[in-house]
């Protein structure tokens, strides 16, 4: 007995049975379909006409190797756990899904070897990257934009289009806070060696500070984590200031668990500025005082550079704008004035 036969599977349509409807060149199809504003506008609307009709969906593959573009675009975090990364990550999800790209995430673990790595092995899957908080160094950066189109985020080098969050402008607000409070002893309070926003914070303290008439110190490095603020903690302790700055909020929330540990007072003893103003940064014990970053803009603006990089690649990429988006400090409890009495700390 015979066995029924399959019903046929219907073929998917090519960009040639376009051609074949309009009477056009397949190649005239292709450039109409992937680069429209480089067809005649009637070809054009003609060869849309037919796609349309006989329901033809784009193979990505064929259209990456045809146009060279595989619509995906990599953000590479340092830390995909650290809450900062979330905004960009949202940021920069929207923009991509609205311009109907794919968005790759990657961690690249805060490593500047791993992330060069990462982009060198990926790059011709991709039509462009972000890179949020980039551990690589200038020289490295603008190799690697020579060979994809790159956006950063908190990270400057020449030649590379950036979008910085002005939080420098933020610390030297936190630093006319603490002195406008009675804090004559401030001690900022380091993240990683290889982050250039750390040393940009650093470097507004000292200059806000000298301005005043007053030195500041650090201590550190540490990792921007919440485990780090005991050790954090403990080494501010030592310098026996009556204020600090962190880094981040991570490390600041992990400060403030080690000071109640050790019975000392925030603010009463120690006045504390964390910045990022982070989830959880408004309900931790207690409240954060703290720099408010407008980060999901952030992610939005690059993904916008990034977009505008990708329609001028025929012309190789020179010296670009960088976009810089204010903070402000947000006070809450964790800041207040110097007590006559002077800090009293439990060793």
């Amino acid at each position: 007995m015979d066995s029924p036969r399959q019903p046929k599977r219907a073929r998917p349509v090519t960009i040639n049975d376009i051609a074949a409807v309009t009477g056009v060149a397949a190649s005239t199809v292709s450039r109409a379909l992937t680069r429209p504003g480089r067809v005649n506008p009637a070809t054009r609307q003609r060869i849309e006409a037919a796609a349309r009709e006989l329901n033809y969906v784009p193979n990505s593959q064929a259209r990456a190797l045809t146009s060279g573009r595989t619509r995906t675009v990599a953000v590479l975090v340092s830390d995909v756990t650290n809450p900062f990364y979330f905004g960009i990550i949202r940021g920069t999800q929207q923009g991509l899904k609205a311009a109907g790209y794919a968005h790759l995430l990657i961690d690249v673990e805060d490593s500047g070897e791993l992330e060069a790595q990462t982009l060198h092995r990926m790059r011709q899957s991709l039509d462009g990257a972000i890179l949020a908080a980039s551990r690589l160094s200038e020289r490295e950066l603008v190799g690697l934009a020579a060979e994809i189109p790159l956006v950063t985020v908190n990270r400057t080098a020449r030649g590379v289009p950036s979008v910085v969050i002005d939080t420098p402008t933020g610390i030297g607000q936190a630093i006319e806070h603490l002195i406008s409070l009675g804090h004559r002893d401030i001690v900022y309070v380091s993240g990683p060696v290889r982050s250039w926003p750390n040393e940009a914070r650093w470097h507004s303290m000292r200059t806000t500070a000298a301005g005043h008439g007053l030195q500041v110190r650090r201590v550190g490095p540490f990792p921007p984590e919440r485990p780090s603020g005991s050790a954090a903690a403990d080494a501010v302790v030592n310098t026996r200031a009556t204020a600090c700055v962190a880094f981040n909020d991570l490390l600041a929330i992990g400060m403030l668990t080690r000071f109640r540990e050790r019975g000392i007072r925030v603010p009463e003893d120690l006045s504390v500025v964390g910045c990022d103003d982070i989830f959880g940064a408004d309900f931790c014990n207690p409240p954060l005082t703290t720099l408010t970053a407008p980060i999901d803009q952030a992610g939005r603006v690059a993904v916008s550079m990034l977009l505008s990089r990708l329609t001028e690649r025929t012309t190789p990429p020179g010296p670009r704008r960088s976009v810089m988006l204010p903070t402000h400090l947000t006070v809450r409890e964790s800041t207040g004035p110097v007590t006559d009495a002077g800090p009293t700390r439990r060793r």
